[in-house]
């Protein structure tokens, strides 16, 4: 049976182990990757997208995410659950009310750059 590295070349079956080796060390630890894999799976619902675009003007608390959507606040509720998981977006208590807001600079970035790409 071949060797999962190598590949064919031509009719020659060879491994290119600089090219392979390189990717190797460029490959993240496995707990990296999952966590990067859990980040862009978030992004698959478009309602956390939009609650995630929602924040981009300013924080908001569920009440006025729920009434800008049209979804109900335990929807909400529940995705802002998940986005805040992943460090995604943060909150901050002012009395009874939980406000919500991007986590940082970056979710923008990411939304901004995914949307650059759908685009072109």
């Amino acid at each position: 049976m071949e060797d999962r590295y190598n590949v064919e070349c031509c009719d020659l079956v060879c491994a290119h182990e600089d090219v392979i080796d390189r990717a190797r060390r460029a490959l993240p630890d496995e707990d990296t990757l999952y966590d990067l894999t859990e980040l862009f799976r978030i992004f698959g619902d478009s309602t956390r997208v939009r609650i995630l675009y929602a924040l981009f003007t300013s924080e908001m608390c569920v009440c006025d995410i729920a009434e800008l959507l049209g979804v109900t606040q335990s929807a909400v509720s529940h995705q802002l659950r998940a986005l805040k998981n992943v460090r995604l977006v943060k909150s901050r208590r002012d009395g009874k009310t939980v406000y919500y807001s991007l986590a940082d600079d970056h979710v923008k970035t990411i939304i901004d750059q995914g949307l650059e790409h759908v685009s072109e």
